[in-house]
């Protein structure tokens, strides 16, 4: 499989060193992008849905998806966070959080035990990402005008 365009700022990132077994690699950026979106906005409809149930569901909520934006894009916790939730999270949070739950909190405690060897499959895609991006930034960074 080729290089395939990520970020344009970070140049191609060269697949066949990241190991994994379906088609998630080979996804076009730009289809893995309208999908992200397309879930960032459903999240954004369902206010009812806790970030505390969230993460006693599957593992992760609104404030990871932002943390991951955040390491991704270079933006502060504060942008990222008002990018996922639609608006500065403390108006999210006054408008819409409600209060957790014992029960939802061991839920949310017992699902994050599963999280567990998550960040050493996620570091081995951190160090492919990182040996395929240039030395330095690209023209297009350094050079406006120039792409």
């Amino acid at each position: 499989m080729a290089a395939l365009p990520s970020n344009p700022y970070l140049g191609a990132i060269n697949f066949r060193k990241v190991s994994m077994t379906d088609k998630l690699a080979a996804l076009p950026d730009a289809v893995a992008a309208a999908a992200f979106r397309r879930l960032v906005h459903h999240l954004r409809h369902r206010t009812d849905a806790q970030n505390v149930d969230l993460m006693g569901l599957s593992g992760f909520c609104r404030n990871c998806l932002s943390d991951w934006i955040e390491e991704a894009g270079g933006l502060t916790k504060a942008e990222a966070r008002e990018t996922i939730y639609g608006m500065p999270q403390a108006e999210w949070k006054a408008r819409f959080q409600s209060e957790a739950t014992p029960e939802q909190l061991a839920r949310m405690e017992e699902s994050l035990k599963r999280n567990e060897g998550r960040d050493d499959r996620d570091a081995a895609l951190d160090e492919a990402l990182d040996e395929s991006f240039p030395a330095s930034d690209p023209p297009a960074m350094t050079e406006p005008g120039r792409g």
